[in-house]
C-alpha cells in the first residue's frame, strides 16, 4: 500500500512546522552562536595578526636586512629542496599504493590496505629517532627526505584510496573498449580523478615539512622550524626569529592557494540513475611478485624499523626503563592534555558548524576559511605568538596550563570542525522543527535530537584532536607550564640527551595511543568517500 507524498516529502494532508514556513528556533538563538563564531574567528587569527604586527614593528629596513640575508636563503633553499624532492615521492608511493590496493588482484589487498596507513601511528619524531639508531650518520638533505617520505606518504595514500574505492568504473570500461591499454586508462581517465585526492595529500605532507621540527632537528637538518627554534632558545623570540617565521607563514600562505588552484573547476561526482558497477580488479600475472615485495619494502621501512628499534631500545634497558615514578606522570599528563584539549576543541568548533550546516552563506564560510588558515601554520609560529601575547599583554598566564590548551585548540580546530559539520549534516534540521512542534524546547529538542545524532561524529574528531596533541611537540615545548611531562617532551628530552633506552617507552607508548585513532582515520575516510 503506498502513501501519497507530498512535493515536500511529507505525508499528503499532514502539517508541520516546516509546513507552515516556519524555521526551527535554534537552541541559543542565532545570535549567540553568530556572536560565539565570530569570536572564535577572530581568535584564531591571533597567530597571523602576531606575525603581521612583528613584522611591521621590526620596521622595513630591518626586517628586509633580516629577510635577505645568506642564512635565510639557505634555509629556503633546504625547504624547497625538500618539498621538491618528498610530495612527488609520497604521491608516487601514496597514488601507487592505494591502486594497487584497491584496483589490482593484489593478494592480501585487505591487511595491505590497513598495513599502508600504519606508518601515520608513529610520530616523524620517533621515526627519526629509531633510523638515527639504525644509521647513527645520518644527516642532511636526503636523510630528511628519507625520514619525512616514510613518516608523511600515507597522508597521500588515505585519500586516495578512500577515492579509488568509489570511483565509478563506468568511465573506465568505456576507455577500454575504445582501445586504451590498461596503463593508458590508469593515467588519461583514472589519474585525472584523484585530483582532488591527490593536490589535498600533497597539500598537508608539504604543510607538514614546514611545521616539523624534532625529526629535522635530531638528524641536523636545517629548516626554518629548527632555526626559529634555534633563536627562541638563544634570545628568547629575538627579532631574527621573528622575521624566519614570516618567512614560513608566507610559505604556508603560498602552499594554500596553489592547492586552491590545483583543484580547478571539474565536478567528478557520477550523476544519473542506476546502481554503480563493481571495479574489475586487473591482473597482476607476473607482476604479483614484485608488487608484493615492494609493498613489504615499504611497509617495513616506514614501520617495521621504526617499531624494531624501539622495541630493541626497550629490551637493551631492561626493567629498569620502564620506572614508574619517571613514565606513568607523563602518561598520564599527556591523557590529561589530550582528553581536555579534544573536549574543548569540539566544543569551540560546534558554533561554526552549526552556522555552516544551519546558516550556509559566503560569512560562515569566511569564518570556516580563518580556522583552516591558522591551522595550517606550523605549531612553532603559534605558539611564539602565545608566548608574545601572553608575556606582553597578559603576563599571569604565560606558561600557564589554560595557554597550551588555547593553542592545541588553534592547531587541531578544523579536525573537529569537519566532523562536526558531517555529523550535523545527518541530523536534519526537520527532525528539530518535527520535536518542537510537539511542544519540545528548542534546547531540549537540540539535546534529545540534534546532539544524540551527531554524538558518534563528534568523538570521531575529538579523538583525531586528541591524536595530534599527544604527538605535539613544539607548541608544547614552548608553552607548557614548568614541570609539565607529556609522551612528547619527555621522549625529546631523553632522546636529546642520547638517552636512546629511556626514550624508548616514551616513544612506544605514543604509538600504542595513536595505532587505534589512525586506524579510525583510515575507516572514517572510507565512509566520507561513501557519502
Amino acid at each position: 500500500m503506498s502513501t501519497d507524498l507530498s512535493a515536500s516529502g511529507t505525508p499528503a494532508g499532514s502539517t508541520t512546522t516546516a509546513g507552515k514556513g516556519k524555521r526551527p528556533r535554534p537552541p541559543f538563538g542565532v545570535s549567540t552562536v553568530s556572536v560565539l563564531a565570530i569570536l572564535t574567528a577572530l581568535f584564531s587569527l591571533l597567530p597571523l595578526g602576531y606575525v603581521v604586527y612583528m613584522t611591521a614593528a621590526t620596521g622595513w629596513d630591518t626586517a628586509v636586512e633580516l629577510i635577505f640575508r645568506p642564512r635565510v636563503a639557505e634555509l629556503l633553499l633546504n625547504t624547497i629542496l625538500l618539498m621538491v624532492i618528498t610530495v612527488p615521492a609520497c604521491l608516487v608511493l601514496g597514488v601507487g599504493g592505494a591502486w594497487l590496493v584497491e584496483r589490482t588482484k593484489l593478494r592480501g589487498h585487505r591487511w595491505w590496505a590497513v598495513a599502508l596507513a600504519a606508518p601515520l601511528a608513529i610520530p616523524a619524531f620517533v621515526n627519526s629517532y629509531s633510523w638515527v639508531s639504525a644509521v647513527p650518520s645520518l644527516a642532511g638533505i636526503w636523510s630528511g627526505v628519507l625520514i619525512a617520505t616514510l613518516s608523511y606518504f600515507p597522508l597521500v595514500y588515505i585519500p586516495a584510496a578512500a577515492t579509488l574505492g568509489r570511483l565509478d568504473p563506468a568511465i573506465e570500461q568505456s576507455a577500454a573498449s575504445l582501445g586504451l591499454g590498461p596503463w593508458a586508462v590508469f593515467f588519461r581517465v583514472v589519474l585525472p580523478q584523484l585530483r582532488i585526492a591527490m593536490s589535498g595529500g600533497a597539500l598537508l605532507v608539504a604543510l607538514h615539512l614546514l611545521a616539523e621540527y624534532g625529526a629535522f632537528a635530531m638528524i641536523r637538518f636545517d629548516t626554518f622550524t629548527t632555526a626559529i627554534m634555534v633563536q627562541f632558545q638563544s634570545t628568547f623570540n629575538g627579532t631574527a626569529g621573528n622575521m624566519l617565521a614570516s618567512v614560513l607563514v608566507f610559505l604556508c600562505l603560498i602552499l594554500l592557494l596553489v592547492e586552491v588552484r590545483s583543484r580547478g573547476t571539474a565536478r567528478y561526482a557520477r550523476i544519473g540513475s542506476g546502481a554503480q558497477a563493481k571495479a574489475t580488479r586487473m591482473p597482476l600475472g607476473l607482476y604479483q611478485v614484485p608488487a608484493q615485495l615492494a609493498l613489504l619494502a615499504l611497509t617495513v621501512l616506514a614501520f617495521g624499523v621504526p617499531v624494531w628499534f624501539v622495541l630493541r631500545w626497550i629490551v637493551a634497558g631492561g626493567p629498569d626503563v620502564w620506572a614508574a615514578d619517571e613514565f606513568i606522570p607523563a602518561l598520564l599528563q599527556t591523557l590529561m592534555y589530550g582528553a581536555v584539549g579534544a573536549l574543548v576543541t569540539t566544543i569551540v568548533a560546534f558554533p561554526m558548524a552549526y552556522l555552516a550546516v544551519r546558516r550556509p552563506s559566503w560569512f560562515s564560510k569566511m569564518l570556516e576559511l580563518s580556522n583552516y588558515i591558522t591551522s595550517s601554520l606550523p605549531g612553532i609560529v603559534v605558539g611564539l605568538a602565545f608566548v608574545t601575547v601572553s608575556i606582553r599583554v597578559l603576563p599571569g598566564v604565560y606558561q600557564t596550563t589554560g595557554v597550551l590548551i588555547a593553542a592545541y585548540v588553534l592547531l587541531f580546530l578544523p579536525r573537529a570542525l569537519v566532523n562536526l559539520r558531517a555529523g550535523l549534516a545527518q541530523a536534519p534540521k526537520e527532525l528539530d522543527e518535527a520535536a518542537q512542534s510537539l511542544g519540545k524546547a528548542p534546547l531540549v529538542s537540540f539535546f534529545r535530537v540534534t546532539l544524540r545524532l551527531s554524538a558518534p561524529a563528534a568523538a570521531g574528531g575529538a579523538a583525531l584532536v586528541f591524536l595530534a596533541i599527544v604527538n605535539e611537540l613544539t607548541a608544547t615545548l614552548l608553552l607548557s607550564p614548568n614541570g609539565t611531562k607529556t609522551l612528547a617532551t619527555e621522549f625529546w628530552s631523553k632522546s636529546s640527551e642520547i638517552d636512546y633506552t629511556g626514550a624508548a617507552p616514551y616513544a612506544l607508548l605514543m604509538i600504542l595511543l595513536s595505532a587505534p585513532m589512525t586506524y579510525l582515520l583510515f575507516q572514517q575516510s572510507k565512509k566520507v568517500a561513501g557519502q
